[in-house]
């Protein structure tokens, strides 16, 4: 019986060239530990980490050969988040621990319907989108936000 390729390291973007094959991935798939992936070549590999890691757009999983596979940002179903106080409105999502992308002109957060007519409520402009979410990491360097229940 063969093995998978198996990948233990991380290469973080703007660090690597040159890959050789890519991986599509959500935002909750791309936090991870030890699970078999296929790329977009159908390649099956097995990703084996020493730790959970919150992977990023542009990084790369480098193979025990060395083959690097790109780390692409898959699109999700998303809201859009617009009006004249975007640092109001972020701060109740953040307040509420709701992963957010903050871009200038608009926030991207994922479809909630409770979160969704909290903003509303607020005078936020919410439309329904279907994007890469690549959302900002959680304080002291742990790349994730997380419930109150950590």
């Amino acid at each position: 019986m063969d093995t998978l390729p198996h990948s233990r390291t991380v290469r973080a973007h703007g660090t690597w060239q040159d890959a050789h094959d890519l991986v599509t991935l959500t935002y909750e798939d791309r936090f991870l530990r030890r699970k078999v992936l296929a790329t977009a070549r159908e390649v099956r590999f097995l990703v084996d980490l020493a730790h959970t890691t919150s992977l990023n757009h542009g990084d790369a999983l480098e193979l025990a050969d060395g083959r690097l596979i790109e780390v692409i940002a898959a699109e999700e179903a998303l809201l859009e988040v617009t009006g004249p106080d975007l640092p109001r409105l972020a701060w109740h999502i953040g307040n509420r621990h709701t992963p957010c992308q903050i871009e200038p002109g608009r926030l991207l957060i994922q479809r909630d319907h409770v979160i969704r007519d909290m903003l509303e409520r607020l005078g936020a402009g919410v439309r329904e989108v279907c994007e890469p979410f690549c959302p900002e990491g959680g304080a002291y360097g742990h790349g994730r936000t997380h419930g109150h229940s950590h």
